[in-house]
């Protein structure tokens, strides 16, 4: 009987030990700075270029980190009740993704100058 029982206990645990490490490894997923640029990028239509857009819609760029996740969770998990179409589109996104696309937009200076080619002289 105790033969049986170790027969059947060294899978379970084999499974276990190597479902755990499988486990780790899907909740600390790593995103490239490609995949993030282009996740980043559905973002732009409302909050301009980077995050920075002058306007209704809410500048992100630069805004800590945490702020941006804890309120993008909220719009994903219908927690927030001033949205328009926000928690739709976070619906759209991981847990993970909106955390790599609160930290892209944190580390983003609010000021800074893109206009560089605005101030050229117009061609003709």
């Amino acid at each position: 009987m105790k033969r049986f029982f170790r027969r059947a206990a060294a899978p379970v645990l084999g499974v276990l030990l190597f479902g755990g490490i499988a486990a780790k490894g899907l909740a600390e997923p790593s995103f490239s700075s490609e995949q993030v640029d282009l996740m980043a990028a559905a973002c732009a239509n409302c909050h301009g270029t980077d995050g920075r857009m002058v306007g209704s819609v809410p500048t992100i760029a630069g805004r800590p980190a945490s702020v941006l996740e804890a309120r993008l969770l909220a719009f994903k998990h219908e927690e927030q009740s001033d949205t328009t179409i926000m928690d739709r589109i976070a619906k759209g996104f991981t847990d993970e993704e909106l955390a790599a696309l609160a930290a892209h937009f944190a580390a983003i200076d609010p000021d800074g100058d893109d206009d560089s080619q605005a101030e050229q002289e117009p061609q003709e």
